[in-house]
């Protein structure tokens, strides 16, 4: 797939399930039962031990999901999430090396931003999608403020965005939304079902 292809797929989604665990074991669990809820888009961090593996583990199937790399801190990183499968890369920040190294390979890169300014360096600097992080902090008028002066900018908050909020964030203007712990605490079993609910919930925004 090309780049605008997989922002494509994240856009349509509207939702990335953000996997940060104790183990790469339970990330690759924990991301299967996510799919299983009718998530198509994963993000494992790298802050997760053994997450390369995690992201291995689920990238290799043939069911329509994307998964990707989240907390890309450098071109190393970036590289060898890449070569585990990852099929987009998240950054908490921006990290022009990353960028770079993404595209290298034909990767979409969404790097973190929290003004307006941080928000078009990034775009200038060709990324594909631009995460909004930690959007906690801000709230969805935020987003509604910079799509009203940059309509072009695709916005993705992540950070404090949960099952109950997410629809706030996608009518203030996002094109996607991660949601990690609000998701992923718990079981299996209870991370489908938290999935299968945002996912009716994203549906009706």
């Amino acid at each position: 797939m090309y780049r605008w292809e997989i922002c494509a797929e994240i856009a349509s989604a509207r939702v990335l399930g953000v996997l940060r665990t104790p183990s790469g074991k339970q990330a690759a669990e924990l991301g299967e039962a996510l799919v299983q809820g009718g998530l198509r888009v994963i993000e494992v961090a790298l802050t997760t031990p053994d997450g390369l593996d995690a992201i291995h583990a689920l990238h290799g199937t043939n069911d329509g999901r994307l998964v990707g790399a989240g907390t890309v801190l450098d071109a190393p990183s970036a590289r060898a999430a890449i070569l585990a499968g990852a099929r987009f890369l998240v950054s908490p920040s921006f990290i022009p090396e990353v960028i770079v190294t993404g595209h290298r390979y034909g990767v979409p890169v969404l790097p973190g931003t929290q003004t307006p300014s941080e928000i078009q360096r990034a775009l200038e600097a060709g990324s594909d999608m631009v995460k909004v992080f930690p959007a906690s902090q801000l709230g969805p008028g935020f987003v509604s403020g910079v799509v009203a002066a940059l309509p072009q900018a695709p916005l993705v908050p992540t950070g404090g965005v949960n099952p109950g909020n997410a629809r706030d964030w996608l009518a203030a203007g996002a094109v996607a939304v991660g949601v990690g712990g609000s998701l992923t605490s718990g079981d299996p079993a209870q991370a489908r079902e938290r999935a299968a609910q945002l996912v009716a919930a994203i549906g009706k925004a």
